[in-house]
């Protein structure tokens, strides 16, 4: 990046978080721990129950979605976009495993993704040496899946 141009919000946030993510293993532990956790946390938000008849079940996943989205959309347009294809596919996931399955299949399946990807989280960060980045400030947790996403988007050769 030119030195004369600031840096952007997103740039600041990968730039923190890799910091925190230098070590091999941890990074590749988090590649697939960190979309583990993010399909789980819709999955559990998907489980929550809503009231009358009217609402449909994945509507609180469909919002707290969307408000992730804007977040992200407004960081960076192309990850933005790549990040409403990653949503659109948690959200049919749940919507498949529902389905086949029923709710209560998903709501195990997404508690025991969500324990085991953390579990992974943290045994990357002890061969990081470095505690993980959201508990210094909890935005992390949104950036993780972005991170995540510009990591394949940089193999892929697109800018985000």
């Amino acid at each position: 990046m030119n030195a004369t141009m600031p840096m952007r919000p997103i740039d600041r946030y990968f730039a923190s978080y890799s910091d925190d993510h230098r070590n091999v293993l941890n990074q590749r532990i988090h590649v697939v721990a960190v979309p583990a956790i993010l399909w789980s946390v819709v999955a559990l938000i998907w489980c929550i129950p809503t009231f009358g008849t009217w609402m449909k079940t994945g509507i609180w996943a469909a919002l707290a979605m969307f408000f992730a989205w804007m977040f992200y959309y407004r960081m960076s347009r192309p990850l933005g976009l790549g990040m409403l294809a990653v949503f659109f596919f948690c959200g049919c996931l749940c919507r498949l495993v529902e389905m086949r399955f029923g709710l209560a299949a998903l709501l195990w399946s997404a508690v025991t993704v969500f324990v085991v990807a953390w579990i992974a989280q943290f045994i990357g960060h002890k061969f990081e040496g470095r505690k993980p980045s959201f508990l210094t400030d909890l935005v992390y947790l949104l950036v993780g899946p972005a991170w995540v996403l510009a990591k394949l988007y940089r193999v892929l050769g697109w800018k985000y």
